[in-house]
């Protein structure tokens, strides 16, 4: 019996030139760990001129997901996808939040629903989209 998983899922998110920067606030702020942050050796012609260390390939691993990424001209914030931040406290997601909107744009304020004791969507400064999910105790 093979112990390799046979599948994995990972995303991948572009960004308009400021790769390296999101993924050292996630790597500061989000307990995430940078396993690789790649740049281009020279600066692909048709990318933006004041782009001076575009990112080829990242990665960084945020509770357990690994997420990549790099710089691509003309990328665009993400719309209709969301990274889902689920947290085991109320304290935990209100940090969150406050860390995450700064400077980004909230869809959803932190509150209460149905589902969950603390729940809000936010684009972050970077243009990632996340949900913040604190769930109700068993």
């Amino acid at each position: 019996m093979s112990t390799k998983q046979p599948l994995a899922l990972d995303i991948y998110v572009n960004y308009p030139g400021h790769c390296e920067s999101a993924f050292r606030f996630y790597e500061q702020h989000l307990g995430g760990r940078i396993t690789l942050m790649s740049a281009h050796q020279q600066v692909p012609p048709h990318f933006p001129a004041e782009w001076s260390n575009p990112i080829l390939h990242a990665i960084v691993e945020i509770g357990g997901t690994i997420l990549r990424g790099a710089d691509v001209p003309n990328a665009e914030p993400m719309r209709s996808v969301y990274l889902t931040l689920r947290v085991d406290t109320a304290d935990k997601a209100e940090e969150l939040y406050e860390l995450l909107s700064a400077d980004g744009q909230v869809f959803m304020k932190m509150e209460k629903t149905f589902f969950a004791n603390r729940f809000a969507m936010l684009r972050d400064r970077f243009g990632t989209s996340w949900m913040i999910l604190h769930e109700p105790s068993a």
